[in-house]
């Protein structure tokens, strides 16, 4: 007699066997890259640090590999899938491998982007294999939507896994990491293989974490600031005198205002440094 009433996880077979009775063709449009492995999809619930108190919001669930992960832990999952064909069927697969878990799911077919609520209770973390395309739109629209988010944890390509958690200076440091630190602490929470997705990327994947704190205290506008970044870096190899002409009146003046040498350049600031010069900006 089985003592674990505990989901049973999706392995490769399961995964084609569904895939192959929707008639499911992965499409590269919209990111699709099912796990097939059991051990990645646990690793990354385990990362995360979810357990029976969380309300986790996953986008873009697929065939439910992590989704049944998430509710092994006992947690709440909600999950926001846009691909009506994979909306239709995950509800039957949630009941068939995880029937003592199934009341604790709850689905929403729409465009993560384009959500404006999630049903039920406040979510305390965001846990999804991000589709490459849209992963830092979707991330960084639901930090914004959901305060009540305490932790993050998303696989996305691993690139933008190095840019999200890259720090001043960095090469690769940039817009996203500017508008990721204004949520959030993030860092890099280790690398994913490509051999547990079907079909296999040609990218590599990465994981990233993130723990929520208040946003910088200033009275200047989110906006306001995230506007001074994008232009920064629409030309990243100006100085900033240069770059912010034609979005800041007096560039040279405002950035002396706030203290930053007007040669410097986007990547050598930090959220704090673009939150004064918005300040000075006004």
């Amino acid at each position: 007699m089985s003592t674990s009433a505990g989901p049973r996880l999706l392995g490769p077979a399961e995964v084609r066997a569904l895939a192959a009775e929707l008639d499911l063709r992965p499409t590269k449009q919209r990111g699709q890259n099912f796990v097939i492995d059991a051990n990645t999809v646990r690793r990354i619930a385990r990362e995360a640090g979810i357990g029976p108190e969380d309300v986790v919001v996953e986008v873009g669930p697929g065939l439910g590999s992590l989704t049944l992960a998430l509710l092994e832990t006992g947690a709440r999952v909600v999950a926001v899938e846009i691909d009506p064909l994979l909306a239709s069927r995950l509800p039957a697969t949630i009941e068939e491998r995880a029937p003592e878990q199934a009341d604790h799911f709850d689905l929403v077919q729409a465009d993560a982007l384009r959500v404006e609520s999630i049903p039920g209770p406040p979510p305390t973390a965001l846990v999804a294999n991000l589709p490459y395309n849209v992963s830092v739109p979707v991330l960084l629209h639901l930090l914004a939507l959901l305060p009540s988010l305490e932790r993050v944890l998303v696989m996305v390509q691993a690139e933008v896994a190095d840019r999200l958690a890259a720090a001043p200076g960095s090469k690769v440091y940039g817009v996203p990491s500017l508008k990721a630190a204004w949520y959030a602490d993030v860092r890099r929470a280790g690398a994913v293989g490509r051999k547990v997705f079907w079909p296999e990327p040609n990218v590599e994947s990465g994981l990233v974490a993130m723990t929520r704190r208040e946003p910088p205290s200033t009275h200047v506008s989110r906006e306001a600031v995230f506007a001074l970044v994008d232009a920064a870096f629409a030309h990243r190899r100006k100085a900033l005198r240069g770059a912010l002409r034609g979005t800041v009146d007096d560039p040279t003046a405002a950035l002396e205002a706030a203290g930053i040498d007007p040669l410097a350049r986007g990547e050598s600031l930090d959220i704090h440094d673009f939150v004064r010069l918005a300040e000075a900006v006004g």
